[in-house]
Order: structure tokens, then C-alpha cells, then sequence
């Protein structure tokens, strides 16, 4: 009895155990699938489906007429999550191998970020070499869209445009100055991934990619191209150290040219050099020497003391100040201020700072836009020095009428000359293409630029300039060669070469400055390695921007030097 007992005991035990068993686990899957019903999706979801990040396209750079100077095109970049990969992985000798990196290296990189879920291992690559990474089909190794910064024109409008980085975040020239401008706005979207992280497929969109707005600058790709062309060949054939060229639209101010040698390929940064990444022709100062002449000779015409017949008396073809003595290529005698200009004459210059004074000059060069920024927004853009002391010295009034004793760069110059081509108005220089035409204000009378301006044609026709006539189009401009300035002061075999020009005459469409620095090979004078390049790129530009040509027919005169500033 004791013993029939125990049994049905035991047998109650387990058969009660068991109905509890059954009962919890119906509890549980009522649980399960009624009451925890959100939380277990959730969980799935955690699993399974992910936020993920839609890049935006970059802004489009453009030149006036909508060629394009950068866009952004999509490529892939390869990523690991180092958690799922195993370091082992016998494949991951192939995948070295299509990656071009070495294996052991990333055998290394996997093993020592094995707590993370994310590393790069080759950014922004060809699709097709994604293609073939995922072909490969190792655990952890994905690829994603991502989109690389070309510049179409290479080398001709890096310092212009300039590049980003590999982010696409603008390091250097319009990419730096208008980064936020061209930047998109990334979206976010749900996709499902299987257990290899692979995206099956897009659930939802959370926010849309913004992409970043266009650009279009001033510039006219085909005068950039000219440009760059003939600066590179005058620098080449000179051996000269660099160069710089500024063309200006007279009646807007846009810049529809500039460029710079050396110069530097931003879609091949291999052999990229520091000094090269400059825009020279905004950061970069430099004595304008003798191309200063006619806008000192355009204040000496304000101050109603000279008209174009004036005659100065240059004799003896030099003059001293103490220990300084200012000097002409040979002694012209009296010479009337046209002929001073063409002649390109220290002393007859000279003279004429003494007669009216430092003050009178530097309130001109202040007023077409020298010691002051352009306000073309340029990053690093120099300001430039023009000397304002309490006390005129007469070698400093002297100096200062032919370009020494202050610095510009090659756009302020550029710029300073278009007040004289257009008849007295100085505009804003931009770099945007402008819709419509700015407001300027005017610095000097067109009765005195009429006048400077025929003198400057007078240059070409008959003095120091000849070699900038372009044979179809009646051009005016000044020469310029400038000693250069070393640690030691000024080098006695280093100068920089320099025309500034506008062109036609009679009704200016384009101003151009060309300098050349330090020419060893051959000539160094600006009338002789700055002026041609001139000629060439101005009668070039003026067809493709459609001026009518004309038939000029002039004299050649023999090229002025002057010692110490040489025309």
C-alpha cells in the first residue's frame, strides 16, 4: 500500500510539473505574440533594419557660359565592419590584391578594430573595382556610394576653382570661398539588411538628399584656355620662374581670365607642391615699376597745371637726390607728356611728382583701387602697400611716380587700368558672372582718360610697347621692368617683366596685365617678354568675344630701357 502510494505521489508530481511546463510555455507564447508583440518587433527591427546616411551632390562650378570647371561624379567606397570579418580569411589575399594594399597590413587593421563595426579600407573608387571587391563575398567587406570632386580643366582653372578634400569639403580657391554655398545637405533613409549586413532592400525615407546649389563664375573658359597657353609658353621659352595673367571685362568688372604659372592638376594630387597652390595673381605683391606712369601722368591732368602739350626738359637724361640718382636711357631733352610716356622717361616723370606733389599721386592710385581689396571675397586676397608718410621726401615723390616704393598685385593693377579704359569708372572686380551691370563710381574725368588713353596707344605705336600690336585691333598699354626683391634687398639680375594693355583704343572691351617673373633666357624686358604675350592673347580674345577687327597700320619705335626701371 506504502509503496502504490508513493507511486501515484510521484507520478502527481511529474504530471503536475509537466501541465506547468505546458502552462508557462503557453503563457509565454501568448506573451510572446499578444502582449511583448511591439518589443519583439523592435528587436527584429534592431536586427535587421538600419538608417543610413544619402550623401548629397555637390554644387556644379560652371564658367559663364555653363561649361562645367567641377562637378561631383558617384564612385564607391570600400568599408568593413571589423566584427564580422574574420582576419583569417583566406580570400582576403584577393581582396588585397584587387584593393592594391598590402595584406598583411590589413589582416593587421581588422585583428586590432575587431571591437568596432566600421573601418575605410580604399575610398572612392571606380564601380567597377567595387564590383569586383563584392564579387569576392567576404563576411564583413561592403561598399557604398559615395561621390568624388573632377575638375574638367585640370591645371587651367585650378587657382580659380581650386579642390576639396577627399570629404568634399573646399580647401583652396572657389571651393573654399563658397563651401557652404556648394555643400548639400545629406539625407537619411531605412533600408532591410540580411545577416551580412547586405541591403536587401529601401523601406522608407526619412529626408531627402539636398543637393548643393550651382555656381557660375565669371570667367569665359575659352579666354582661360588662351590664356593659359601663352603664359605657359612665354614662361617655358624664358625659363622665368613664373607668371601671371589677368584679363578684366572693362564695363563690368568681371575677371574673365586668370591664371598663373606654375599651376598644379587637382584631379592628381600625387606631385602636388605647396608653392604652386597660390593664386599669384591675388596673393602675390609686387612693384608695378613704370606701368604706373599713366595714372601718374592722369593726376598730374587733373590738376589742371599740364595739358597733353606740356613739354618737360629731361636734360641731362638723369637727376640726383643726394646719393640716388634717377636716370633715362639716354638724354631725350624737352619732350611733351605724350612722348614721356611712350619714351617711358624717369626723369620727365620725375619732374612731375616734384611740380605737384606725393600727395596728389597717392590720393589717384588710392582712388582706381591700389593699397585696398577689390572685394572680389578671394581667400588669402593681399592688400597691397601704397605709402602714406607725414612728409613727402623728394626721392619718395619721385620713386612713387613710376611704380616704386609701394606693391600690388597683378588684379589691382588689372583693375586700376580698367578705370582708365572705361573713361573714369572704377566697378567691383567679381569673379561670379553678374546678371546685371554693377554700380560703379567714377574716380576721374573722361577727359582725362581719353587723353592717357591716347598716349597709351602712343606706347605701342611708337615707343617702348611696339611689340604688343596685334595687327587687327588698335590696342594701348604700358611696359613695365621692375627689379625684383630679394632677401639683400633689390637683385641686381632679377626682374619681373610686365605689360598692362587694354584694347580697342577708341572704345576699350578688355584690359589685360601679363608679368613674367625672373626671365633668364633671353630678354627680360617687359617690352620684350610681357608685350607679345599681350599681343597674342588680346587679339585672339577679341575675336572670340566678336569685336570687329580693324586694319592698324603704325610705326615701330625702338624699345626704351632706363636703368634701374627699365620700360
Amino acid at each position: 500500500m506504502l509503496a502504490q502510494g508513493l507511486e501515484a505521489w510521484r507520478f502527481g508530481c511529474v504530471l503536475g510539473v509537466f501541465l506547468l511546463v505546458v502552462a508557462l510555455l503557453g503563457w509565454r507564447l501568448v506573451d510572446l505574440q499578444v502582449v511583448d508583440n511591439d518589443f519583439l518587433r523592435k528587436q527584429g527591427d534592431v536586427r535587421t533594419i538600419r538608417v543610413e546616411s544619402i550623401d548629397a551632390h555637390r554644387g556644379v562650378i560652371s564658367d559663364r557660359h555653363g561649361e562645367p570647371l567641377a562637378v561631383s561624379t558617384p564612385v564607391q567606397t570600400i568599408w568593413a565592419n571589423p566584427s564580422e570579418a574574420d582576419p583569417e580569411e583566406a580570400r582576403l589575399s584577393n581582396l588585397a590584391r584587387v584593393l592594391d594594399v598590402n595584406e598583411a597590413g590589413l589582416r593587421n587593421r581588422l585583428r586590432e578594430y575587431s571591437g568596432r563595426e566600421f573601418i575605410y579600407l580604399r575610398r572612392k573608387v571606380q564601380p567597377s573595382l567595387a564590383r569586383k571587391v563584392m564579387a569576392l563575398d567576404i563576411d564583413g567587406i561592403y561598399a557604398r556610394q559615395e561621390y568624388r570632386r573632377y575638375y574638367p580643366a585640370g591645371e587651367v582653372t585650378a587657382h580659380i576653382v581650386g579642390f576639396t578634400n577627399i570629404d568634399e569639403y573646399g580647401q583652396e580657391g572657389m571651393e573654399l570661398t563658397y563651401n557652404q554655398w556648394l555643400s548639400g545637405v545629406p539625407g537619411r533613409k531605412r533600408v532591410l539588411k540580411d545577416n551580412r549586413g547586405r541591403v536587401i532592400k529601401d523601406l522608407s525615407l526619412i529626408r531627402d538628399a539636398s543637393p548643393g546649389r550651382n555656381l557660375d563664375l565669371s570667367i569665359d573658359l575659352r579666354l582661360q584656355y588662351l590664356a593659359y597657353r601663352e603664359l605657359k609658353a612665354v614662361v617655358n621659352a624664358h625659363d622665368a620662374n613664373g607668371g601671371t595673367l589677368v584679363m578684366l571685362d572693362v564695363d563690368t568688372g568681371e575677371v574673365l581670365a586668370m591664371v598663373n604659372q606654375g599651376s598644379y592638376n587637382p584631379n592628381d594630387r600625387s606631385q602636388l607642391a605647396a608653392e604652386n597652390l597660390r593664386n599669384k595673381a591675388i596673393t602675390d605683391l609686387f612693384e608695378p615699376g613704370s606701368t604706373m606712369k599713366p595714372i601718374t601722368m592722369a593726376a598730374a591732368l587733373e590738376t589742371g597745371k599740364y595739358d597733353v602739350n606740356s613739354t618737360i626738359d629731361t636734360s641731362p637724361g638723369y637727376r640726383r637726390f643726394g646719393r640716388f640718382t634717377i636716370r633715362d636711357h639716354r638724354n631725350y631733352g624737352v619732350m611733351d607728356l605724350t612722348k614721356i610716356i611712350a619714351k617711358s622717361s624717369n626723369v620727365g616723370m620725375s619732374r612731375i611728382a616734384t611740380d605737384i606733389g606725393g600727395d596728389v599721386i597717392r590720393d589717384l592710385y588710392s582712388r582706381v583701387g591700389l593699397g585696398q581689396p577689390t572685394g572680389i571675397g578671394f581667400p588669402g586676397e593681399a592688400v597691397g602697400v601704397l605709402p602714406a608718410p607725414p612728409k613727402w621726401r623728394p626721392v619718395e615723390e619721385a620713386t612713387l611716380s613710376y611704380g616704386y616704393g609701394l606693391s600690388v598685385t597683378a588684379l589691382q593693377l588689372a583693375q586700376a587700368y580698367m578705370v582708365i579704359a572705361n573713361g573714369g569708372i572704377r566697378y567691383p572686380l567679381s569673379l561670379l558672372k553678374l546678371d546685371d551691370k554693377p554700380e560703379g563710381q567714377r574716380v576721374i574725368s573722361e577727359k582725362v582718360t581719353h587723353e592717357v588713353r591716347n598716349m597709351l596707344h602712343e606706347v605701342v605705336t611708337n615707343g617702348t610697347g611696339s611689340r604688343a600690336k596685334t595687327g587687327l585691333y588698335s590696342v594701348g598699354g604700358k611696359t613695365g621692368t621692375v627689379h625684383l626683391v630679394g632677401k639683400q634687398g633689390y637683385e641686381d639680375s632679377e626682374y619681373k617683366a610686365i605689360f598692362a594693355g587694354m584694347a580697342p583704343i577708341d572704345n576699350p572691351r578688355i584690359v589685360t596685365v601679363v608679368a613674367v617673373d625672373a626671365p633668364h633666357s633671353g630678354e627680360y624686358y617687359g617690352g620684350e617678354v610681357a608685350a607679345p604675350v599681350f599681343a597674342r592673347v588680346m587679339s585672339d580674345a577679341l575675336r572670340l568675344l566678336n569685336v570687329k577687327p580693324e586694319l592698324e597700320v603704325g610705326k615701330v619705335g625702338a624699345p626704351g630701357q632706363v636703368p634701374g626701371e627699365r620700360g
